[in-house]
């Protein structure tokens, strides 16, 4: 239980290089698929010893090579860190099962790249190190580059390229931050930054805020926060659908990364720091809610419109956690995995579709078309649509409303405005893809996006997938109470960081004795 920390790093970190080894084709996909599902049992074991841990309060330091804090590297796990592997594993374990009806076949080294993904997204909620922050960027970036480029080509490429370069300067800006925060506060130790911080003369404000804000726009534009989300759009509706799903909580890390830095870093003992951002950052995000809704109703394609309504969960979370109290930041933290099972599940659906409409009959030119084997996905695409709008009874009505009921008194006009006014536009669009999806007349609409190339139809596992995200959003909606208890106390945490700092730098190497 002493090395339990690092354990969701090390077990993915593991199961990538034995799938590297048995990549050969005298082994077969089923030894392949065996091995990444025995690296998932034993992933879902150390997350939920971890959850069940870290969810009575504690905060657990783990210190890379017995090196103190200020010096080595250290692991950190608290009620956040919980909370966000416990989303991690159960969109992974969705995502893996759908690609495994046959798409990780078409993909090369697909399970290993998946692993290093987990690697990366895991590590990057553990770590308390922000240089190691960018470590674990750097290893879930490389990864998610190669998933989305594995097997592709044509415009998959071009778009891809895209994404790759656009992330590639914002890792660059990152590491020009880290280099700036170090000359400044000498320490790359969040805990002690937050600390340094508190007490940084005068002289040496204006270079810490340069960098801070440096740190944070690289946070931003890995989020997707207006103008830099362009980037997300297009290059998740063009990624494999177990790759666009496994993408949406990539976003969430930059989310996350600004949640972390700001309640250690800009808390009310922060002196002339205190709050830093929180204001551009609350007008950056109903900026993009409001476009990421519009850009929804828009789109033209399925996969387009989900990769919008990922902008918008982005959006809706920056609002609430840069508000700062704790209703806002736990109504946040309750919606950031219902947002994230929603828009993986509506990804794979629109796969699901794809399908589907190449088995439209065509020949009946003049008359209403319901495409064939409408029941299942049709109900699915509603149920999602349900979800992601946060329409009642499910969770995300849940958390808007415990969101709206939060805000400050200063912003209550303009934030209901945005989120209501979003959700309406959200709901517009949704309605009209579902039109155009379920109810189409052949011929009379020529503003409808070609047929794409022919594949084989929907697996049982496929579709069992997508309902196991579907499922997540009911467990959610069903123990909501439980769930909202944790994540106030999460909250809480957050606000009050003195345990935190103290645990990290308090921590120091066990004496070995000869």
């Amino acid at each position: 239980m002493n090395h339990l920390v690092i354990l969701p790093i090390l077990i993915p970190l593991l199961g990538a290089a034995l799938s590297l080894f048995i990549e050969h084709r005298r082994y077969g996909p089923k030894v392949q698929r065996t091995v990444a599902w025995a690296s998932m049992a034993a992933l879902a074991v150390a997350v939920a010893l971890l959850i069940v841990q870290t969810s009575q309060g504690q905060i657990s330091a783990y210190l890379l090579g017995d090196w103190p804090a200020r010096l080595g590297i250290a692991l950190v796990a608290d009620g956040l860190a919980g909370w966000m592997l416990g989303t991690t594993l159960l969109l992974a374990i969705a995502c893996l099962l759908y690609a495994c009806t046959g798409w990780d076949r078409r993909a090369p080294h697909f399970h290993a790249l998946f692993q290093f993904q987990l690697v990366g997204l895991n590590g990057a909620f553990l770590t308390g190190d922000i240089f190691n922050l960018f470590v674990f960027f750097e290893v879930m970036l490389i990864a998610s580059y190669g998933l989305l480029l594995s097997g592709g080509r044509g415009l998959r490429m071009r778009i891809g390229l895209h994404y790759v370069v656009f992330n590639v300067t914002a890792s660059t800006l990152f590491l020009i931050a880290l280099g700036m925060l170090y000359a400044t506060l000498g320490s790359l130790n969040m805990a002690e930054i937050g600390q340094r911080i508190a007490e940084l003369p005068p002289s040496h404000l204006k270079l810490a805020k340069a960098a801070l804000g440096l740190l944070l726009l690289v946070f931003c534009s890995k989020a997707a926060l207006l103008p830099m989300y362009l980037w997300l759009p297009e290059s998740y509706a063009r990624a494999p659908a177990a790759v666009a799903a496994l993408f949406v909580i990539m976003t969430k890390v930059g989310l996350y990364s600004v949640l972390r830095v700001s309640s250690l870093w800009f808390d009310a003992d922060a002196g002339a720091m205190s709050g830093y951002g929180s204001d551009w950052l609350l007008w950056a995000g109903i900026a993009t809610l409001v476009v990421g809704a519009l850009g929804a109703l828009a789109a033209t394609r399925m996969s387009v419109l989900v990769a919008y309504l990922v902008v918008v969960s982005a959006a809706t979370l920056f609002i609430a956690f840069a508000l700062g109290n704790a209703g806002t930041i736990s109504a946040g933290l309750y919606y950031l995995p219902h947002s994230t099972f929603a828009a993986a599940a509506l990804f794979l659906i629109a796969d699901l579709m794809r399908r589907r409409r190449q088995q439209a009959d065509r020949r009946r030119e003049h008359e209403l078309t319901v495409l064939p084997g409408k029941t299942v996905p049709g109900l699915l695409f509603l149920f999602g649509a349900v979800a992601v709008a946060g329409l009642p009874p499910l969770a995300g009505f849940l958390a808007k409303a415990a969101l709206l009921s939060a805000v400050p008194d200063a912003h209550t006009a303009v934030v209901w405005s945005a989120v209501l006014g979003s959700s309406l536009l959200v709901i517009m669009g949704l309605a009209r893809t579902g039109i155009r999806l379920f109810w189409h007349v052949p011929g009379d609409d020529d503003s409808a996006p070609p047929p794409e190339p022919d594949e084989a139809p929907a697996r049982p596992f496929e579709t069992a997938a997508t309902c196991l995200l579907l499922g997540y959003v009911v467990l959610m909606t069903v123990f909501a109470g439980p769930l909202m208890r944790q994540t106030d106390a999460i909250a809480a945490q957050l606000l009050a960081p003195d345990q935190y700092l103290q645990d990290v730098r308090g921590t120091t190497p066990q004496v070995r004795q000869p």
